[in-house]
């Protein structure tokens, strides 16, 4: 049986990079591997996975009514699936999930998880808890707060770069809206030593 891994951070921790690295292995041994983002996500376009030191490669989309179960075995049929990858998982529904879990379940085939925990309120996104609960392995990709600390908690910026406290949960953005901060930080709506 293949697992469902659940790799997640806070933002700006490299998760991409570590995505599109892992895909590249697979690659470069031959074999086949198939990498899905989620259509919110289109700060370098749609249907692109792309980290913040340039990497990135082309992948399909896919949305929060996409059957992700029926669309792995479909490409499986076409041209055999060696992995699946998934970019900001914290968009999935909770079944996706389940059904990504059938995947390896089932099909031998292991599938790659790579998202947000939290948001900006330090809420979980639906996706990341469905996949703390069900995935086989959990990893944790480290990022630091503005303090050396392990940052785990993200704040939102407003265009002035003042802290948002409410609004929507998805709201697309980078480094220019969104800032990783320890719990400690987080909790002070602190961003830097002068406050």
């Amino acid at each position: 049986m293949a697992k469902l891994y659940f790799s997640y951070s806070a933002m700006n921790a490299g998760k991409s990079t570590v995505l599109l690295q892992a895909s590249h292995n697979y690659r470069e041994r031959g074999m086949h591997t198939l990498l899905l983002t989620s259509s919110f996500d289109d700060r370098q376009g749609k249907g692109r996975i792309a980290s913040r030191i340039g990497l990135d490669m082309e992948a399909d989309l896919f949305h929060p009514d996409t059957d992700l179960h029926a669309y792995v075995l479909d490409q499986h049929a076409q041209n055999p699936v060696d992995c699946v990858f998934i970019d900001e998982a914290q968009f999935l529904t909770e079944e996706q999930v389940w059904q990504l879990a059938r995947i390896g379940d089932e099909t031998g085939i292991p599938v790659m998880c790579y998202g947000l925990r939290t948001d900006f309120q330090g809420k979980l996104f639906p996706g990341s808890a469905i996949l703390l609960a069900i995935a086989d392995q959990l990893r944790e990709i480290r990022t630091i707060c503005w303090c050396g600390s392990k940052a785990t908690m993200v704040v939102r910026l407003d265009a002035e770069g003042r802290i948002i406290e409410d609004g929507e949960q998805i709201v697309i953005g980078g480094e220019d809206k969104y800032v990783s901060l320890c719990r400690k930080h987080w909790s002070k709506k602190q961003l830097g030593p002068a406050g």
